[in-house]
């Protein structure tokens, strides 16, 4: 059974950071582009960042350069999402999704999800 479980979400201030961890489970990790994602209520879901299996290549939305790291353990089956200097207009849940093959930023390329994890950002 494919699991993947988000946590580290929860109520920052803007300028603050938090780190989201997503752990999987029954699948070769190695073999899967891992991929963040967030929805704000009302909004449709955006890609936030996705790596590839080895860590070599990573891609970002514009709206995170340079605030958002994403980053993999393979040894312990875990994607990160290292996130500094939040504003009010990240506020959403995350959510990470994993495919076999490549990365791309774009929901409809995968098809296994987390449940995601709340980040909320005050002004």
């Amino acid at each position: 059974q494919v699991q993947l479980v988000e946590s580290g979400g929860g109520l920052v201030q803007a300028g603050e950071s938090l780190r989201l961890s997503c752990v999987t489970s029954g699948l070769d990790f190695n073999g899967y582009a891992m991929t963040w994602f967030r929805q704000a209520p009302g909004k449709e879901r955006e890609a936030v960042s996705c790596i590839n299996w080895s860590g070599a290549t990573t891609a970002y939305a514009d709206s995170v350069k340079g605030r958002f790291t994403i980053s993999r353990d393979n040894a312990e089956n875990t994607v990160y999402l290292q996130m500094t200097t939040l504003n009010p207009e990240d506020t959403a849940m995350y959510y990470c999704a994993a495919r076999s093959g490549t990365c791309y930023l774009a929901a409809s390329w995968y098809n296994i999800w987390g449940q995601g994890t709340q980040v909320t950002v005050s002004s």
